[in-house]
């Protein structure tokens, strides 16, 4: 998954002959995962039509202030500058340069600019003269002194005919520096970030096992969370039918709690944050069945050992790591969790608790209270299971900057 998905990204064009790349840069946005709405300058419509980037995109596209078709609708260019995550101008011809330099607010696409409170790319296009001249060069050092964001233009032919400088870069380019952009300045940029989910199953014979009603919603919400934030994730995960498509995401799947043990003992060393979340076993039988087991009118009785604590084990051995644990309680909730925190050397703890309606196992939401190692609760309110992942991450990320 794209670093790109879920953004809005508006896309504005301008009149240069590079604007008929404009097709397939609005397409690789839209298989990027982002939403697109698209915008034009009035000359920019003799090198493409709106029809054909309204098709792609599948939002209208403005090139005036209002549409007299539509019984003089105003575009609102402060409701488009606000809209959007991602601002991205290409081409940006000269002309458009000279005047997003100097304030010039004669068409939409310009007015937009000026309203917009989003990071804006611009990706210059044009011949190798006017690229080269001193006014230009003069508008992309003052447009990134704005913090404007150049996307550079590239060598090759050129519109007419000569060899250099100034062609705008390839859509599949632009899109690979604003994804390198993103991620560049993202808060988890650089970290290792090792998350177990879901259950584990206990093997009693080939063909029963004690397990739990976990569902692993909550591990990868927090996978897919820390890895949007430009952490490079190992979502280590018991059986679960949940998917994950993130390219900074890698999943090791298991199933037992040793199995879990050992794969979690083979990533922690290199990890910077360790978020424990799996509902992991605390008893496996001590004999398991070679054959299965056949059903008989007396009672079966199966003894059971505890499983290796895999938070403790980590504790033992933690370094620089910030080690996070989950607490599932249902009674003296906070005097367990508080207790965990201390026993187990961790950093941070995560209380959620079975008496709380809309908490718990296989539900799309949670309740949560995050404690620290200095014993200081924070509470939150019921919310889906992907904000509460982005509460977490930012307490971590908090926790990383105290």
């Amino acid at each position: 998954m794209s670093v790109l998905s879920g953004k809005k990204v508006l896309l504005a064009v301008t009149g240069g002959i590079a604007a008929y790349k404009t097709a397939g840069l609005v397409r690789l946005f839209i298989k990027s995962g982002a939403e697109v709405k698209v915008i034009m300058t009035p000359a920019s419509k003799d090198f493409i039509t709106p029809l054909t980037l309204s098709t792609l995109s599948k939002n209208p596209v403005h090139s005036t202030f209002y549409d007299e078709e539509e019984n003089d609708l105003w575009n609102n260019h402060v409701e488009l500058g606000l809209w959007a995550d991602v601002m991205v101008i290409a081409p940006a011809t000269a002309n458009t340069l000279s005047k997003m330099t100097n304030g010039i607010c004669n068409n939409l696409v310009l007015a937009t600019y000026l309203s917009a409170k989003c990071p804006i790319y611009f990706a210059p296009a044009m011949d190798l003269d006017m690229y080269k001249h001193p006014s230009t060069k003069n508008s992309l050092d003052k447009l990134q002194s704005f913090g404007n964001i150049m996307i550079p233009a590239t060598s090759g032919e050129l519109a007419s005919g000569l060899v250099g400088e100034g062609r705008m870069a390839e859509p599949e380019d632009i899109v690979t520096f604003i994804e390198k952009d993103i991620v560049s300045k993202l808060p988890l940029k650089g970290k290792k970030v090792l998350i177990t989910a879901g259950p584990t199953y206990e093997a009693i014979d080939p063909v029963r096992f004690i397990g739990n009603h976990s569902s692993g919603k909550m591990g990868f919400e927090l996978a897919k969370s820390a890895a949007n934030l430009g952490a490079e994730v190992i979502l280590i995960s018991g059986p679960s039918s949940q998917k994950v498509k993130h390219s900074f995401i890698n999943r090791v799947d298991v199933k037992s709690a040793e199995d879990m043990y050992q794969a979690c003992h083979e990533h922690y060393e290199n990890s910077d944050i360790a978020i424990l979340s799996a509902a992991v076993a605390d008893y496996r039988p001590k004999n398991v069945a070679d054959k299965k087991i056949k059903k008989k009118d007396a009672a079966l009785t199966i003894e059971l050992e505890p499983t290796k604590d895999i938070l403790k084990s980590l504790g033992e051995i933690k370094k620089n790591q910030l080690l996070v644990g989950f607490a599932l309680e249902t009674n003296n909730e906070l005097e367990n969790a508080k207790s965990k925190i201390t026993r187990k050397n961790l950093d941070l703890i995560v209380l959620n608790s079975l008496r709380d309606k809309g908490a718990g196992f296989a539900t799309d939401t949670n309740k949560i209270t995050i404690i620290d190692k200095d014993l200081n609760p924070k509470r939150f309110d019921l919310k889906p299971k992907n904000e509460v992942a982005n509460d977490i991450i930012n307490e971590i990320i908090l926790k990383l900057h105290a």
